[in-house]
């Protein structure tokens, strides 16, 4: 894994966002790190989705600074990004269920040969295959749809397209959102395994167990704005829960409830 010493590929500070009069985000500051994964941390209305989208190009960031490789970045599509090595894996994934997995995993790249410019379909099915088993996942048959596979497989393949595009900094919206504990051990694995062919990830999630067995450094959101940033080295797991679940509220509300002689 590389080390912390290494320069950002990502570095926001005092990042904001405003809609109007809306302030979606204000004061972010973090890093991604070639190798490391952050954990992009929040409940629902935290600022997740918002962050997610000023990272990916989608919306241009209102304040604070965007920088790429040292250099500041308003970008105003996601082409500006993927252009920059910054790829999104947003949680629909955007895949065509019925296509076979080969497909999907070229469409809208899919290369051509001969001077009528046919597809190399040849090519597109061993580069699948040999993409998916460089990440460790092992497909009966790249010629079955898409849609037959698990939720964690899906996720697994839209990682692999996305570091066989070139990807240098992964960004994964809630992959483990509507997984079981079993699908969700799978994706957490090709997260691992992401982030050891010298990727930097941005895993955002709402689920601290999920992140901190494979994250090296954890923001947490809370209505826009950072509440934590740690190094995983900072923070243990229970204190990581405890800020995801607003530990003094939660201790409040348990004190009011044992003294309210209607409960229980």
């Amino acid at each position: 894994m590389t080390t912390s010493r290494t320069a950002p590929l990502i570095e926001v500070t005092d990042l904001g966002k405003t809609y109007g009069s809306v302030v979606a985000l204000r004061g972010i500051t973090t890093t991604v790190r070639a190798g490391e994964v952050t954990c992009v941390l929040g409940d629902n209305g935290a600022g997740k989705s918002t962050f997610i989208k000023v990272l990916a190009g989608a919306h241009e960031h209102s304040e604070g600074t965007y920088a790429v490789d040292g250099v500041e970045q308003h970008m105003s599509s996601p082409r500006d990004a993927l252009a920059l090595g910054i790829a999104t894996v947003f949680q629909d994934l955007a895949v065509v269920p019925l296509m076979p997995v080969w497909r999907n995993f070229f469409l809208g790249s899919e290369p051509r040969k001969g001077p009528f410019r046919l597809l190399d379909v040849d090519l597109m099915k061993r580069t699948t295959k040999d993409e998916l088993a460089a990440m460790g996942i092992d497909l009966r048959d790249v010629d079955q749809p898409i849609g037959t596979l698990s939720g964690g497989e899906r996720q697994c393949v839209a990682i692999a397209r996305a570091v066989h595009f070139g990807a240098r900094v992964l960004i994964l919206d809630e992959p483990t959102a509507a997984l079981g504990v079993r699908q969700s051990g799978i994706v957490l694995r090709y997260i691992a395994a992401a982030r050891e062919r010298g990727l930097g990830v941005v895993f955002i999630t709402h689920n601290p167990h999920h992140a901190y067995p494979v994250g090296d450094r954890f923001l947490v959101l809370r209505r826009g704005r950072s509440i934590a940033e740690r190094e995983k080295a900072q923070i243990s797991r229970d204190e990581l829960v405890t800020l995801m679940s607003g530990g003094a509220e939660l201790d409040a509300l348990a004190h009011e409830l044992e003294r309210d002689p209607l409960i229980g």
